[in-house]
């Protein structure tokens, strides 16, 4: 059985320079440090930056950037939900379960797009907000 976002190498392989590779790394990884940096509100700055860069050099480090953008703001918005959840105090079970799956999943995506990348495939994020394209 074949998701629709689970990359085909046959499919996603495309022939890119290290340098392309290099921004695509930087497009899924740098929503992990700037979240780091930003203690996790800011996560979504580090892809927008590298997609501002790079949208008229390189449609493969474009389209890295703009999936781990669209997919950190789903994030951001879960956490958002997390917050909303936990000050009713009833939710706060609902908002730890949330903030885990957020966590986890956005660790997960950022570094498998990053180890993707590296090899000149394109990571198709499996969920996402379409803002950036």
């Amino acid at each position: 059985m074949s998701y629709p976002y689970q990359p085909d190498p046959s499919r996603d392989t495309v022939a890119v320079h290290d340098d392309e590779r290099t921004g695509a790394v930087l497009g899924h990884i740098s929503t992990i440090v700037a979240a780091v940096l930003s203690v996790g509100w800011l996560s979504f700055l580090g892809p927008l930056l590298i997609w501002a860069i790079y949208k008229d050099k390189s449609a493969f480090v474009r389209q890295s950037a703009a999936g781990a953008f669209n997919f950190n703001l789903l994030i951001w918005a879960m956490t958002i939900v997390g917050w909303i959840f936990f000050i009713t105090l009833i939710g706060i079970p609902i908002a730890i379960i949330l903030w885990i799956i957020a966590f986890a999943a956005s660790i997960y995506c950022h570094v498998r797009g990053a180890i993707l990348a590296s090899r000149g495939q394109l990571y198709r994020y499996p969920w996402g907000i379409p803002v950036l394209r």
